[in-house]
């Protein structure tokens, strides 16, 4: 299964140039979602009016909160980074010098990678990219992933479960992209996500009353 998941990873990342790059930075970050965000709310209150708007905020930052907090314990970082000293963390892919063929330490590649020197690398890492240290679980998979179960289950039209699921997808590539996470690692953070959006909808449902189906 690790090899697998190294052969996929390099399968998937790929070097697309500077215009592929800042898309895929863009895509990442958080600004170019924000439309979305508003649509998400604009279409929970057409459904269930502004109190059960309200709980939707309160259940949606409990849900992406806790998500990034248990991706953290894996990660050893965040306010509960500490839980499990034991775990060892696995590396981000552009730290991982078995990827290039290197005999290197990690601290050295990132070393390399943070100077942007020219070579034939294996990986494309964009400078801007180069943070961190672990990728096991993925915060961005967990918490995106998080918010399109539960959104799409309150919302429930077609239409917009297939967008918000597309934009998932591409959040998730994007930090293939970036070098950032193996798949894997996005597995792990998106069933985190799942599990957490759909306890937040199971409450949402009880206190608002929503039938299972529609």
């Amino acid at each position: 299964m690790h090899d697998l998941d190294q052969r996929l990873f390099l399968l998937l990342n790929f070097d697309g140039g500077p215009v592929w790059d800042r898309v895929m930075l863009t895509v990442s970050g958080t600004a170019m979602w924000i439309p979305l965000y508003a649509l998400i709310l604009w279409l929970v209150w057409r459904k269930v009016g502004w109190r059960g708007t309200l709980l939707f905020l309160v259940l949606m930052a409990a849900a992406v909160g806790l998500a990034d907090l248990v991706a953290g314990i894996f990660k050893h970082t965040g306010l509960l980074g500490d839980l499990l000293p034991s775990f060892e963390p696995r590396l981000r892919p552009m730290f991982t010098p078995s990827l290039e063929g290197l005999d290197i330490s990690p601290d050295s590649l990132a070393a390399i990678r943070r100077a942007a020197l020219p070579g034939d690398w294996a990986v494309h890492v964009p400078r801007e990219a180069v943070a961190g240290r672990f990728g096991t679980v993925s915060a961005h998979a967990s918490t995106i992933v998080a918010l399109t179960v539960l959104s799409a289950t309150v919302i429930r039209r077609q239409w917009f479960t297939l967008l918000v699921a597309l934009c998932a997808v591409a959040i998730c590539y994007s930090r293939i992209y970036l070098a950032k996470h193996f798949p894997m690692d996005l597995v792990w953070g998106a069933l985190v996500g799942a599990a957490l959006g759909l306890a937040a909808w199971a409450i949402f449902r009880r206190l608002t009353r929503q039938p299972k189906e529609q």
